[in-house]
């Protein structure tokens, strides 16, 4: 009964989709009311979506067998919590997921949109009721959760148990809600394009909601790669993956949209650019929706094999990009857009920064589709890997993230002569400091100096910048107005210096041994001690126990174990892993050689945390931003 309710809602939904793009050619001849029809299905959208998705999370832990896309993703051993996540952990769960979050960021839109223009809002909501018709279309006609067996089963398949983690609960969410937010932006930018202006007050309004999307997407992207790191049993927190590239992308170009945002705010400059780059960032997250369910890669991330469903989604990412592209270049030459500038400006610098960005996104889409392309014509089959990321991308990234840090300083003064005197004294501070702390390092090159410069230059010039704007003006809400996007570069130079160590100074062993016997790794003594089996909710498991000492002292016991599930005899490692914020200690454990002796994996990897330390000071740099926005947009309005 619960999945005929749940069909039945996601009908409804498709029809008040419907209803929200087609009132307004339709009923206007026969009623005035239609503008507040529009605002009244837009906010219908998500309770009738987020009904069916409650639906869907009723017949997994009701174990609805019956079901054919909860018989794939569950079984009755399953833990609960695992059962509500394996309704987004399959493609049909996964994109009812994607239209919840569609219809709630167009509720959110709707009730925050109370400050535009009459005719802008209703024609900005027409463009996500587009959108949510196009997947709602997707998820009836080739994705239907509740589709039922023809034969039911008496027990379910079981979740794929590398997706039986704690990361499946909240990554997938997180990443949505930054993939999805940017259709918010992208659907004003077309608004704008209907309107032929992109006003600087317009402007102000859209960058709160392209820093939330960025702030969810830095979240998810980190959230994943913490995933990986813990569960895949490789010790790696990114893997340059087709999939994670497809979210990495959206996430570079957004970057480049906040920066732009602000000099359209300002200055009222690059309004073109600036939509240009709300389509992009929107077309990519589609991409990415293309290459996880289209079949064409394999992936731990793929969803789908079906080529239907692939052919309905490349078709819609057509019409979408396709036809958002061509009214761009129909309405961008009737836009007034301001473009004059000096060279050495504020203006200019935001412009290569821009230019930079776009640059390594298509880099990492030349690396992403150039294979696939070559195998879809069945040509030479290439795999481009981590040497050609390193290579094209970083280069790129480093002029890049200089310029985070001398962006700040360059313009503290309008005279020229002091420009220059602020940036050599900083230049030569930072490198004062950058070479000293060289003695606290036992091994060191030319990438960590220069990941240690990078971290320097940019903390100490944003914190030069704040410090010296509240000296200027002896007001501490400068300090509070600056603390998002202060928060948000340190914690990019925090994650810089964490890569960079880690990846130039870690070290990996991979050895054989016994009950009793021990390998040093670093200052680490890493004791094979003991192996003990057990039996899980829904697997069998051999747990090793390593006693890790450094310099006679107890320092911790990890366990590594390996699972066999019962439901596909799928085995999957479980590292072992002492944490702190200097390093970390990792353990995984292989296969068995001979009676008493494993394949095992041991890791030192210092200050690895770093990497996710700076990636939460980003988002919550980006969310302090949209915050504190908000609280002086109130007290503008109060006074």
């Amino acid at each position: 009964m619960i999945a005929y309710i749940g069909s039945f809602l996601i009908l409804i939904a498709f029809m008040n989709a419907s209803l929200l793009v087609l009132s307004k050619p339709v009923l206007s001849r026969v009623t005035s009311e239609y503008d507040s029809l529009i605002l009244s299905t837009s906010k219908l959208q998500f309770p009738l979506t987020f009904l069916a998705f409650i639906c869907l999370i009723f017949s997994f832990l009701g174990d609805d067998f019956s079901l054919r896309y909860v018989s794939a993703n569950s079984n009755s051993a399953l833990p609960y919590f695992y059962k509500i996540s394996a309704t987004w952990a399959g493609h049909e769960g996964s994109m009812l997921l994607w239209c919840l979050i569609l219809s709630f960021w167009m509720f959110m839109a709707s009730v925050y949109s109370k400050s535009l223009d009459k005719q802008f809002r209703l024609k900005f909501l027409n463009i996500m009721g587009l959108l949510n018709i196009g997947f709602l279309a997707f998820l009836i006609f080739t994705s239907n959760p509740f589709e039922k067996n023809i034969s039911i089963p008496i027990e379910g398949k079981d979740l794929n148990p590398l997706l039986q983690d704690f990361g499946l609960i909240i990554h997938p969410p997180m990443l949505y809600m930054g993939y999805v937010g940017l259709s918010v932006v992208f659907s004003f930018a077309l608004t704008c394009c209907l309107q032929n202006d992109f006003k600087p007050e317009w402007a102000k309004w859209i960058r709160p909601w392209a820093l939330i999307s960025w702030s969810f997407l830095t979240l998810g992207i980190a959230l994943g790669s913490w995933w990986a790191y813990y569960e895949l049993g490789w010790g790696g927190w990114w893997f340059w993956d087709p999939v994670e590239n497809a979210s990495f992308m959206p996430w570079l170009i957004t970057t480049a949209l906040i920066h732009s945002l602000i000099t359209c705010e300002q200055k009222s400059m690059f309004k073109n650019w600036t939509i240009l780059l709300a389509i992009m960032a929107f077309s990519l997250s589609l991409l990415g929706t293309f290459l996880v369910r289209s079949g064409i890669l394999i992936s731990v991330h793929s969803f789908a094999n079906d080529p239907a469903r692939g052919a309905f989604i490349l078709l819609f990412l057509f019409i979408v990009v396709g036809g958002s592209l061509l009214l761009y270049l129909k309405n961008a030459s009737k836009m007034n857009d301001n473009t004059s500038f000096d060279l050495f400006s504020k203006e200019s610098f935001f412009l290569i920064n821009n230019i930079l960005l776009v640059t390594a996104t298509f880099t990492i889409l030349l690396g992403t589709m150039y294979p696939l392309m070559l195998d879809l014509f069945g040509l030479e089959k290439i795999s481009v890997g981590v040497p050609y990321y390193n290579s094209v991308f970083l280069p790129i990234m480093t002029p890049l993230v200089l310029l985070a840090g001398y962006i700040p300083i360059l313009f503290l003064s309008k005279r020229k002569n002091n420009m220059t005197k602020h940036f050599f004294m900083s230049l030569i501070i930072i490198l004062f400091f950058s070479l000293g702390s060289l003695l606290f390092m036992t091994q060191y090159n030319l990438s960590i100096l220069l990941g240690v410069f990078i971290f320097m230059w940019i903390t100490f010039n944003i914190l030069y910048d704040l410090v010296t704007k509240y000296l200027n003006t002896k007001n501490i809400k400068t300090l509070f107005s600056n603390i998002g996007m202060t928060l948000a570069h340190i914690g990019l130079a925090v994650f810089i210096l964490g890569a960079t160590i880690v990846e130039n100074n870690k070290v990996e062993k991979e050895i054989i041994l016994g009950l009793g016997e021990s390998v040093k790794v670093n200052d680490y003594t890493f004791l094979f001690s003991e192996i003990i089996e057990y039996d899980g909710p829904n697997y069998s498991a051999i747990k090793a126990k390593f006693i890790i000492n450094s310099d006679n002292q107890f320092i911790a016991n990890l366990y590594p174990e390996k699972r066999l599930y019962f439901s596909n005899d799928m085995p999957m490692t479980e590292a072992g892993i002492e944490p702190g914020l200097t390093r970390d200690l990792y353990v995984t454990l292989g296969n068995l050689i001979s009676d008493d002796r494993w394949s095992v994996r041991v890791y030192h990897k210092p200050l690895v945390r770093l990497i996710w330390l700076g990636a939460l000071m980003m988002v919550l740099g980006g969310i302090l931003s949209v915050i504190i926005r908000k609280k002086h947009k109130k007290l503008s309005t109060q006074v």
